[in-house]
């Protein structure tokens, strides 16, 4: 389960779709409608919100304007109600660590996003996260760069 810190705008069509899905069973896991996932790190950070469950839908929200702009088929019914329009405190490591993680991703998937976002140094985040100094989350898996 990936939920990206980054704006869904630099995701590749596989990307887009699948942090919908991804997107998806996080809320389900946060209505305890799924046994699986429970303690899955990607949602630390949503658990620990007053409103976890709204925090979730204001992340799907910024997924379907994402996939709107694109013109893509995603069910605006899915997402739920969103009770708190609090933005979530991420850290500028999180997201560079995630930057570098997408463009390794697409130079292999889809070298053209690749060759477009490369030059780009400083990512927006999505629109629910509010960047703030610090290193990459605890709650990181931290994969070994060569």
């Amino acid at each position: 389960m990936r939920i990206w810190t980054l704006h869904p705008r630099y995701l590749d069509p596989q990307g887009l779709v699948a942090l919908w899905r991804e997107s998806l069973l996080a809320r389900a896991v946060l209505r305890g409608e799924t046994t699986g996932y429970r303690f899955h790190p990607q949602l630390q950070r949503f658990q620990q919100q007053t409103a976890p469950r709204s925090a979730i839908n204001g992340y799907l929200a910024g997924v379907l304007s994402e996939a709107q702009a694109r013109e893509y088929s995603f069910d605006p019914t899915k997402v739920g109600p969103i009770r708190s329009r609090a933005r979530i405190v991420a850290t500028e490591g999180q997201l560079q660590y995630e930057w570098h993680h997408l463009l390794e991703k697409l130079r292999v998937r889809s070298p053209a996003l690749y060759r477009r976002f490369r030059s780009i140094s400083n990512p927006a985040p999505h629109p629910l996260f509010r960047i703030v100094a610090g290193p990459v989350a605890p709650w990181e898996r931290v994969a070994e760069r060569d």
